[in-house]
Formats: structure tokens, C-alpha cells, sequence
């Protein structure tokens, strides 16, 4: 069982950057591919950014495409997204997320670990 927890959201002005970290635990995620959702209030939670167990792939959503860059270092056992130009409909809480299998989607349901969320706000 692999743990996941989320830092680096907060409170920033639209235009703005913010880098959101990903510390996993209990098993190395080396071999995990490992993405990036979010849920704002009344929505459903969506795909924001996957990236490949080596760090090879990277695939993101278009509303983001451009903007965001998912990252991995598996000696830290940690994935980050630094997000730049933020917008006010960024605003969600993000989650990290990780599956031991390979696929070709990104469904909330393709992916078997969670962390308990990091919240965004971008302010107009």
C-alpha cells in the first residue's frame, strides 16, 4: 500500500504560480504511473496531468495544456506540477493520484491511490 500526501496549494492572484508536491510513502512509486486531478465545488473530479513511471510520457488536459508541467523524481519518491498563468477557474482542490498497471486512460476510476487533496484558489 502506497500513501500519498499533497502540498503546495494556497492562495494566489490569477496570473500567478504555484508548484503542488506529491510525497508518497509506505512503497517506492518507481514504477507507478502517477497523475494529477481535480474537483472544484459542484463538479466532478477530472484529469489534470499523468506522467509515465520514467518520466518519459507525459499527457495533459487540454484546459491546462501549456500552462502546467507535471514532474517526477523517484529517488525522492515525490511528482510535482508547477502550474503558471493560473486562472480563476483553476480553483479546485487537486489531487494526487497513482496505478501500478499501464493504460491508455485517465478516468478517476483508472487510478487505485489517492491523496487527501491540496485546495487552490486563484483569486481575479
Amino acid at each position: 500500500q502506497v500513501q500519498l500526501v499533497e502540498s503546495g496549494g494556497g492562495l494566489v492572484q490569477a496570473g500567478g504560480s504555484l508548484r503542488l508536491s506529491c510525497a508518497a510513502s509506505g512503497r517506492t512509486i518507481s514504477t507507478y504511473t502517477m497523475g494529477w486531478f481535480r474537483q472544484a465545488p459542484g463538479k466532478e473530479r477530472e484529469f489534470v496531468a499523468a506522467i509515465s513511471w520514467s518520466g518519459g510520457r507525459t499527457t495533459y488536459a487540454d484546459s491546462v495544456r501549456g500552462r502546467f508541467t507535471i514532474s517526477r523524481d523517484n529517488a525522492k519518491n515525490t511528482m510535482y506540477l508547477n502550474m503558471n498563468s493560473l486562472k480563476p477557474e483553476d480553483t479546485a482542490v487537486y489531487y494526487c493520484a497513482a496505478r501500478t498497471f499501464y493504460g491508455s486512460t485517465y478516468y478517476p476510476n483508472d487510478f487505485e491511490f489517492w491523496g487527501q487533496g491540496t485546495q487552490v484558489t486563484v483569486s481575479s
